[in-house]
């Protein structure tokens, strides 16, 4: 339920914004924003907000069943009022067209994307840096974050790399050192550790200025290559495809090689990529491990990928948007081996890390690797200063560390530990109660908190069973398990994602359609997951086989 305008009008008694703009639109506008004159109006708004952020977040269904149709007509206006909206007409019609169908991500059924339950201490902190309204890119708009940031991402840095007291005192706040760049997600953090691989092995020599003053054409041709190229499993995140685009070396030099039965990077195939390519003079900018693969969660063997790139020299970069918080966990951090040979590690906050929106980490072994990237300007970001935008992808930023910080702070350890924990024992859970039930098929044992799974009808059961399925069979499932997932989404009370996997029957590659859960909310208990697979399980029963 969301709260009716009567609800909200009796709680609150804002000054009607019609009255102060018929008296002077200057003064209504600097009152706006003067603290003392508008701390009433704040009160009053927060009275509203904390209604209606308390009212979603006790939502049980995952979504309403507002069709996206009826929304998108709620949005057709293009014309900007000429005089400012009353207050309560505003938050009125932003409860009913925007929070009331907004997507309930908390919600304890909502198994079905990387987004969770966030902890309550982000919403008073979230208020707090607004209020504060830092600018993280340069010391003279963010003079204390600046250091705050600097030591939450050496905390991590610690916990990824491991190295001494003595190197953390010499670099924590040292200016010409990077341990991390805070950015806005794993994308830009993606797009980040390639700049600097590709900046830092084709850069400047005695006679030659680098790619960054040069270009990629120059650059090869100095240094003797034929072209450049990236390599990795065939599951890196698309992410890498804008990386390739904005680097210049196009999206078919991204070399994806294919995955084994566990959706883990093919060792011999990796090293017969890296072999092809030294064979005609490709450059290669970087070998990329995933420490938790978007569609299936799995982590390729990042010690064996380790040794490759070392041996050809090459830097080596992890993607661990979504598994590197398992570092945190003493019973399940051995399955990234290896992440501490990375030269660049990706790591989204929010993801398992709980934090809001907005947080994602890259970390360097190398503290001096982003100078490879670090650019200047005489009205910001000057030589030999601290400002943080100097070395990064993104100017003008939010103070998002102070999320990070307190995330690192009031968790701690132990904290993010049992949570890395219990989410890998529920989706054990669920896996064993697919294996359990008739009318599913676990499609791999999950790696980490993610499975991927799918509905058989009734008709097929005994032929996947005896592994005799074929193509036109598997197209008839595929069929009915996408109809199955919309409608659910549809449904709105429970949520499960999908993607398409392949697989093989009868010797042959098949595509198949996958629902994809990922078990990461720690209010979702063993009796949520066994409502959503109920949830389908009753829907499906309504389902025609085709149509």
């Amino acid at each position: 339920m969301t709260l009716s305008e009567t609800e909200i009008l009796s709680r609150n008694n804002l000054t009607p914004t019609e009255k102060i703009v018929q008296t002077d639109i200057g003064e209504y506008v600097k009152q706006i924003f003067a603290p003392n004159h508008g701390k009433y109006l704040e009160n009053q708004l927060d009275e509203i907000v904390d209604d209606l952020s308390t009212d979603f977040l006790m939502a049980e269904d995952a979504n309403t069943n507002a069709e996206i149709d009826w929304i998108i007509s709620k949005f057709g206006n293009s014309q900007i009022p000429v005089e400012p909206t009353d207050f309560d007409s505003y938050f009125q019609s932003l409860n009913e067209n925007v929070v009331a169908h907004s997507i309930h991500t908390s919600a304890p059924q909502f198994i079905g994307h990387m987004t969770s339950a966030l902890p309550s201490f982000v919403r008073p902190l979230a208020k707090l840096m607004t209020a504060m309204n830092q600018n993280a890119v340069k010391i003279e708009t963010a003079k204390a974050l600046s250091f705050c940031e600097r030591e939450a991402l050496a905390m991590m840095h610690r916990q990824i790399y491991h190295l001494s007291d003595n190197f953390y005192n010499q670099h924590i706040q040292n200016n010409q050192s990077t341990l991390g760049i805070l950015v806005s997600g794993g994308t830009t953090a993606n797009i980040t550790a390639l700049w600097c691989a590709r900046n830092k092995s084709l850069g400047a020599t005695h006679d030659f200025l680098g790619i960054e003053k040069e270009g990629l054409t120059a650059a090869l041709n100095y240094y003797g290559y034929e072209g450049a190229v990236v390599i990795g499993s065939e599951l890196m995140h698309f992410s890498f495809d804008k990386a390739a685009d904005l680097m210049g070396i196009s999206t078919k030099n991204l070399i994806r090689v294919p995955v084994d039965a566990n959706n883990r990077v093919n060792i011999p195939a990796l090293r017969q990529a890296v072999a092809e390519c030294r064979a005609k003079n490709l450059h290669i900018i970087a070998i990329v491990g995933i420490a938790g693969t978007t569609d299936s969660g799995s982590v390729d063997s990042l010690t064996e990928i380790a040794a490759i790139a070392q041996e050809n020299h090459v830097h080596f970069h992890v993607d661990a948007a979504w598994g590197g918080p398992v570092i945190f966990s003493r019973k399940y951090q051995h399955k990234l081996a290896g992440i501490a040979q990375a030269d660049s590690v990706t790591i989204d906050g929010h993801k398992q890390l709980y934090l809001p929106m907005g947080i994602g980490m890259v970390f360097f072994r190398d503290p001096y690797l982003a100078s490879a990237i670090e650019k200047q300007a005489s009205y910001t970001m000057r030589k030999g200063s601290f400002d943080l935008g100097k070395r990064a992808l993104e100017g003008s930023r939010p103070g998002m560390a102070l999320f990070l910080h307190a995330g690192l702070q009031l968790i701690g350890l132990n904290g993010y530990e049992f949570l890395i924990d219990e989410g890998i024992r529920k989706t054990q859970y669920m896996a064993a109660r697919i294996d359990e039930l008739p009318e599913f098929e676990l499609l791999a044992q999950p790696d980490t908190n993610l499975l991927i799974y799918r509905y058989i009808p009734e008709q097929f059961r005994d032929v996947v069973s005896n592994k005799k399925l074929t193509a036109s069979d598997n197209q008839i499932i595929n069929d009915f398990n996408e109809r199955l997932q919309k409608k659910q989404r549809q449904i709105g009370r429970t949520f499960i994602s999908r993607t398409t996997k392949t697989t093989i029957s009868l010797d042959k590659e098949i595509p198949v359609i996958a629902m994809r859960a990922v078990i990461a909310n720690p209010l979702t208990t063993e009796g949520d997951i066994d409502a959503v697979l109920d949830d389908q399980i009753q829907i499906a029963a309504t389902m025609p086989l085709t149509y």
